[in-house]
């Protein structure tokens, strides 16, 4: 099983804005030892790492710890892609084989229409011609903007992260369902199943997720889903076992190859 959404960081690397103290137990160093303390007691061999700070210093530390372990198969990292030698870091960081995508933080961007400027486009070419996926960080406000990227850029592999991110905490659920359904019929996305459990009111049981995921499954099908822990973040919520067991559970038996493996190694070419 590969575990398609997993974080890595060195706090001493100082390029985590967003990670305080105020965080408590996630704020300390994590290693790829520390994860397969939590992910290997699940039956998980395998995983990918995803960026946490919108620097290419924290790509190259990514990609080195990748090259030292076997078991990371990729790494999802970030460059700025409105940068005018855009093109040229992500040829140069593509040169790299464990690169597999990259990550505009786009839910920290305060116009959820950044996404959709024109100076943004050869850099997205640059990602088709390299074969990198693009993972969307987004929250719900931003989906008819992806699936107006979508649309623009046909061969640009599109991976939704947590779903969009719905505020779960508050019920929010109409207009995030109808359009995770909309972009699921009308694009070649695929989606995460990660990020839920920290959506949801602090202490809520992993349940508490279960409508949206359910609602996830139906509209992406197996053969566009792929579990990830979104670990260590997730400890804000609870457990790796506890939400890798409601994932398993969630999906049925005949699908579970699908969702916690094949679909990851299709959409990133694993």
């Amino acid at each position: 099983m590969i575990d398609a959404h997993f974080h890595l960081w060195q706090l001493s690397r100082g390029d985590y804005g967003w990670l305080t103290p105020a965080l408590g137990a996630i704020y300390r160093d994590v290693t790829v030892e520390h994860w397969r303390d939590q992910s290997r007691p699940c039956g998980i061999t395998a995983g990918i790492v995803v960026q946490a700070a919108p620097t290419e210093a924290e790509t190259a530390f990514l990609l080195a710890e990748a090259e030292r372990a076997d078991d990371v198969l990729g790494v999802i990292g970030w460059v700025d892609l409105l940068a005018p030698d855009a093109p040229a870091r992500i040829a140069r960081l593509a040169q790299h084989r464990k690169l597999k995508g990259l990550r505009p933080m786009l839910q920290d961007i305060a116009d959820p229409d950044w996404i959709l400027q024109s100076a943004l486009r050869p850099a997205l070419n640059a990602m088709v011609q390299h074969g990198l996926v693009f993972d969307a960080l987004v929250k719900p406000v931003h989906l008819p903007r992806i699936a107006t990227v979508a649309r623009s850029h046909p061969d640009l592999r599109i991976v939704i992260d947590h779903g969009a991110k719905p505020d779960i905490a508050h019920a929010q659920w109409q207009g995030w369902a109808d359009a995770m359904r909309e972009l699921a019929e009308e694009t070649t996305a695929f989606c995460k199943l990660s990020g839920l459990w920290t959506e949801a009111q602090a202490g809520a049981p992993v349940a508490a997720v279960a409508r949206h995921a359910r609602w996830l499954l139906d509209c992406f099908g197996p053969e566009r889903m792929l579990w990830g822990s979104d670990w260590p973040v997730l400890e804000l919520a609870g457990s790796y076992a506890a939400w890798h067991a409601f994932a398993v559970d969630l999906v049925p038996e005949a699908d579970r190859a699908q969702v916690f493996e094949q679909t990851a190694r299709i959409a990133y070419n694993l």
